[in-house]
């Protein structure tokens, strides 16, 4: 693992780092914040997915959580969004929703993404293995939360796993990719057309198939651009409602899909991981 930059914060270490990935066959870069602590001490971590089009220097510079990770003795932990690098497929017409920053959180099956598009694989296995291997991080205290996207990816992989993660929240989801533009593409074309292997990867099917958690928060802007279209939290609402899987959904009025809306949220959901942490 390479250091690329560290910089003093709150009394902690932001850090940017690289590696080789074996799952993703490319070099892939990632954000750790550590938290000042005492030495020996090991730390909760939560895992932060970001949306389409962003790394992870998009959270880092805007999303305003060090100070409350600084105070809550958090360390926070944001995986870049897909392969990159030569050789790396993409959508060939350029689009932003697809190919390189647009990886879903899914292992592809199709050609050509499947040679590299294993960023489920990449974040529940490959990086925590990493995470655990060189940061003061407690991995029997895991949580995750993300954004749009990374909102998807936060709900979905939260769901399969909850024995690790205590906790899972998200800022503006993707709460039915099978039934959203966006995810209708990326899920046809990463996994073919066959929509039972779609299942797994959306949070409403994996709820349906008798996933449960302790609970779920997921803060929504009312004025976002992709509330209607692309997001539709009422699905999310209506699904848990029937399957008694508590959820706190907070409509936000007058927040779009931006940082602006991220940042204002962040520390009151890192606040809300750090109870269930303990």
């Amino acid at each position: 693992m390479e250091t690329v930059a560290t910089y003093r914060a709150h009394g902690g270490t932001q850090g940017v780092y690289r590696h080789a990935s074996t799952e993703t066959r490319t070099d892939m870069s990632f954000a750790v914040f550590v938290p000042p602590h005492a030495e020996g001490a090991r730390l909760p971590v939560v895992w932060y997915l970001s949306g389409l089009t962003c790394t992870h220097a998009n959270v880092m510079e805007k999303g305003e959580y060090r100070r409350a990770c600084a105070e809550l003795g958090l360390i926070l932990v944001a995986p870049d969004t897909s392969p990159r690098g030569e050789g790396v497929p993409d959508d060939a017409e350029g689009a932003y929703d697809f190919g390189l920053g647009a990886g879903f959180y899914v292992d592809a099956t199709e050609a050509p993404w499947a040679a590299n598009y294993r960023m489920w694989s990449y974040v529940t296995a490959e990086l925590p293995a990493l995470v655990a291997a060189h940061f003061p991080a407690d991995m029997a205290r895991q949580s995750i939360m993300g954004h749009s996207m990374g909102g998807h990816g936060a709900l979905t992989i939260g769901l399969s796993f909850p024995e690790r993660y205590r906790a899972i929240s998200a800022f503006a989801p993707i709460v039915a990719p099978a039934l959203v533009p966006w995810g209708r593409k990326a899920l046809g074309r990463y996994l073919g057309e066959d929509k039972a292997a779609w299942r797994r990867h959306d949070a409403l099917a994996l709820i349906e198939d008798g996933a449960r958690l302790p609970a779920l928060l997921v803060d929504q802007g009312e004025a976002d651009q992709f509330l209607r279209e692309q997001l539709r939290p009422e699905l999310l609402e209506t699904v848990c409602a029937s399957a008694g899987q508590p959820l706190t959904l907070r409509m936000q009025p007058g927040y779009d899909h931006s940082y602006y809306f991220v940042s204002t949220f962040m520390a009151d959901q890192l606040a809300w991981h750090a109870e269930r942490l303990g």
